[in-house]
């Protein structure tokens, strides 16, 4: 496969065919440029402003997504492609290099730094080429995260509780096709979100949680090859029929944007869970000690569930620090069989 090496403003999203891309952009300190692949197809029934865009590695230490987009630049066939797709299995190319949840360029996290600046760092630069020159091309946002080092869920397909009916529907519909056993509506109040950011455009988006601990879960890259496989048949951008479902056929809706949901450990410890990923629990059940070794007599601090519910997240490393994340409980919104 060969790659044009292309700026940012050069790439065609509009043409009939196929294009495989390294989108230059250029290095803040040394003379050369990063580099992110990008593959653009383009089929006979594309409209304006229509298509469905994957993006793996918007972290750079999460590798499920990245992978199962990787297979899927191979695998789908040109002549099945009825809209666009656009697949980007590494975006952010910085991070990805250094293995680093952040960019080691410019520390800055490019899932708080959208919709981006041309003009910016690396990092705002690179949300800046999605947002202006991806986004205008698509309808379907699909964004695929892992835990990496910071925590730990069961795989689950996510999105915000949009105020659009319409829009939040398809969401949800999209979600339904990783075959996830979780569906889950998260907090919006994070500034600089890639999701939140192509919603705010009318984008049916979908994000996810297929991994953690920087390792590889084939049941997670699977899911990944499905979702985006079914959401592209979905919304009419790849000929069908749509993959079957190697997953849970039965999944519940949670809800996890309530404050309330989210347990921060109260001092820098160390986390053992009492409650296993994915286990229904009951308001007040344990969930996990949180240990304090500099005071090696006192008892654990005893970390319970705030409400029923299912446990979606936990912290991923024993060692915690004060403020850490380390546990939400989803509430129950559908249960679907």
């Amino acid at each position: 496969m060969n790659r044009m090496v292309a700026k940012a403003e050069a790439v065609d999203f509009e043409s009939r065919g196929r294009r495989d891309y390294l989108v230059s952009l250029e290095h803040p300190t040394l003379w050369g440029a990063y580099l992110i692949p990008v593959t653009v197809m383009v089929g006979p029934q594309v409209r304006p402003g229509r298509g469905l865009v994957a993006t793996g590695s918007t972290h750079g230490n999460e590798y499920e997504g990245p992978v199962a987009i990787k297979h899927l630049v191979r695998e789908i066939k040109s002549e099945d492609v009825l809209g666009r797709i656009i697949l980007i299995p590494v975006l952010n190319a910085v991070a990805f290099k250094a293995g680093r949840r952040d960019s080691p360029d410019d520390g800055v996290n490019l899932n708080r730094a959208f919709p981006g600046d041309a003009r910016g760092s690396i990092t705002s630069r690179i949300a800046d080429f999605l947002t202006s020159r991806v986004f205008p091309h698509v309808h379907v946002v699909l964004d695929l995260h892992a835990g990496g080092k910071v925590a730990r869920f069961p795989q689950l397909a996510s999105m915000h509780d949009v105020s659009d009916a319409a829009q939040k529907r398809e969401m949800l519909e999209t979600a339904r096709g990783f075959g996830c056993r979780f569906l889950n509506f998260y907090q919006n109040s994070t500034p600089g979100l890639l999701t939140s950011t192509a919603e705010n455009l009318g984008k049916i988006t979908v994000g996810g949680e297929f991994g953690w601990g920087e390792a590889l879960q084939a049941e997670g890259v699977s899911m990944c090859k499905q979702g985006v496989l079914t959401a592209a048949v979905r919304h009419e951008q790849l000929r069908g029929p749509a993959p079957a479902n190697r997953h849970f056929k039965e999944q519940v809706v949670v809800d996890t944007a309530d404050p309330s949901s989210t347990s921060l450990a109260a001092f820098d410890g160390h986390f053992e869970p009492c409650a296993a990923l994915g286990q229904k629990v009951s308001r007040g059940e344990r969930l996990a000690w949180l240990h304090d070794f500099g005071r090696i007599d006192d008892a654990p601090l005893e970390i319970v569930a705030p409400h029923d519910g299912y446990v979606i997240c936990q912290a991923w490393g024993a060692r915690v620090f004060a403020g850490q994340v380390i546990s939400q409980i989803g509430r129950v919104v559908e249960q679907v069989p």
